[in-house]
């Protein structure tokens, strides 16, 4: 009497514990944790779409900062929003047919020079570039003071020796400058590989405020997060399964244990 009651209790408890996968509670939460992750994953990938710009730069003019063959992303900004230090995607006739990357030494109202050692002054200051080679640091070539007339940009490349920049069309009507209206793009960070965000230009510090990065971290985060939400709450169901499949095993195991004895 005793053996056969115990082994219909065990019988019992065991199809309870092949129901549903895990509890009410914790079934909503993983649909909630889906549903979210949804929204961060794709708002995150909406979000970039509609500020960044793809490049790949097929020559070594930015290096070290960019590498042939690097993958940038570039916020889309207006020209009028260009300062000091940014390394900027432009179309100019003058220069070529194709999206050009360069960085901005100087604007509207200041004047370009080099010091006697080759370094780059802007408004009479030298100014320190941490971003370049380092035999690079005093290795502009020479030439003459240029004012850069209001509203257009003086561009360089950071690989001073072989770059085509603003050095090379200093006899064009404005004298290697370019419009800021041509600016597409201002490039935040080189994503293949993936080196992360551009050093900040801190040697323009002192000749005025710095842009403030984009909100890459900020749509990389909601995408990963996104991607983690989905991901673990897809999770639940079938880790849930599995630890009823678990449970029932082992209460199986003590009827049957039980019943022997």
């Amino acid at each position: 009497m005793t053996g056969q009651s115990t082994t219909r209790t065990a019988s019992r408890g065991a199809g309870a514990g092949r129901g549903p996968a895990g509890s009410r509670t914790g079934q909503r939460l993983s649909s909630l944790a889906v549903a979210l992750g949804l929204v961060l994953f794709l708002g995150g990938f909406v979000w970039g779409a509609l500020v960044y710009l793809p490049y790949t730069v097929p020559t070594p003019s930015m290096a070290p900062t960019i590498d042939p063959g690097d993958r940038v992303l570039a916020q889309r900004v207006d020209g009028g929003d260009v300062r000091r230090g940014d390394v900027v995607v432009f179309r100019d006739d003058n220069w070529a047919n194709v999206p050009v990357v360069k960085r901005v030494v100087a604007v509207g109202g200041d004047t370009v020079s080099t010091g006697q050692d080759g370094t780059l002054k802007v408004n009479g200051t030298e100014i320190d570039e941490p971003y370049l080679f380092e035999d690079e640091a005093t290795g502009l070539g020479a030439f003459p003071e240029v004012a850069v007339p209001k509203g257009r940009l003086f561009l360089l490349g950071d690989e001073r020796s072989g770059s085509l920049d603003s050095t090379s069309h200093l006899t064009d009507t404005a004298n290697g400058t370019v419009s800021r209206e041509a600016v597409e793009a201002r490039v935040d960070a080189v994503i293949w590989p993936m080196d992360g965000m551009l050093e900040a230009p801190t040697g323009f510090e002192k000749l005025g405020e710095l842009s403030a990065p984009g909100p890459l971290p900020t749509v990389a985060a909601m995408v990963i997060g996104g991607a983690v939400l989905i991901l673990g709450g897809a999770a639940y169901g079938p880790l849930a399964q599995r630890a009823g499949a678990s449970r029932a095993r082992r209460a199986d195991a003590g009827a049957r244990a039980a019943g022997a004895r």
